[in-house]
């Protein structure tokens, strides 16, 4: 059964490259985008000069807005 699945009718010898290489696209590219945004964000922090990002405060649901609906 585990074979079937891996041979996947034939089509597994085209499936999973494809997979593999879409898999190793997409981490890459995650990867790059967070090495980018930390060293935007250190850039960002230092030239505001702050040493921690700031926490908002969220209103909690019997301070927000009534959760009935208007209509």
């Amino acid at each position: 059964m585990f074979s079937e699945i891996i041979i996947l009718g034939g089509y597994g010898l085209f499936v999973w490259p494809a997979f593999i290489f879409t898999f190793t696209i997409c981490l890459v590219f995650y990867l790059n985008v967070r090495k980018e945004f930390k060293k935007n964000e250190k850039i960002y922090l230092s030239e505001f000069k702050q040493t921690y990002p700031v926490k908002i405060k969220t209103l909690k649901e019997k301070e927000g807005l009534s959760s009935r609906p208007i209509f």
